[in-house]
């Protein structure tokens, strides 16, 4: 009887210590979820601005980008350090509690990054000009059209699952 008892009282021992010095990571079933999307509207009444804020339409367009990733449990959130894109990434960081981090768009999907971002729920936001080209780094083939400038509204979410493969969705936000 003792001995059922040590052996009893050890099993829970283990199994409460099976839990301990996990990652998020390590508790989600292993796969990597990259959500991009381009800058929303910004303001072109000055051509000369390189650095334009978003216009109205844009600030609106960021809160509805907040509203469609509500259900989203992002890790991180990646900006370029231009206005718009930051502007862009802010109301969903705020809702996410979460800091925008800054990423160089010409190191798309580096070694650096996707090792950072492994097993991660992410968001980029990014530019017309980069947004697809990154979604298709990730996906190691052109799968993604590219966007016309005028285009604020693409959502590219690529799926990569614990065994390597990569799953694509497009989505389209009027």
């Amino acid at each position: 009887m003792r001995y059922i008892y040590v052996l009893l009282l050890s099993l829970v021992f283990i199994t409460a210590s099976c839990g301990q010095g996990t990652s998020k990571a390590d508790q989600t079933d292993g796969k990597t979820t990259y959500y991009l999307i381009r800058h929303a509207e910004k303001d072109r009444s000055d051509s000369s601005n390189r650095n334009p804020d978003l216009k109205a339409e844009g600030r609106e367009r960021a809160q509805r980008w907040a509203q469609r990733f509500d259900d989203v449990d992002f890790d991180v959130i990646y900006s370029t350090d231009y206005n718009r894109t930051q502007q862009t990434a802010t109301p969903t960081a705020k809702s996410k509690g979460l800091t925008v981090q800054s990423y160089d768009p010409s190191k798309l999907y580096d070694e650096a990054f996707q090792k950072a971002t492994e097993g991660k729920t992410v968001l980029i936001v990014g530019h017309s000009n980069t947004t697809p080209q990154f979604a298709n780094a990730i996906m190691g083939k052109n799968h993604f059209p590219a966007i016309d400038d005028s285009d604020n509204g693409n959502l590219f979410i690529v799926t990569i699952t614990k065994d390597g493969k990569k799953l694509p969705q497009h989505e389209q936000m009027d």
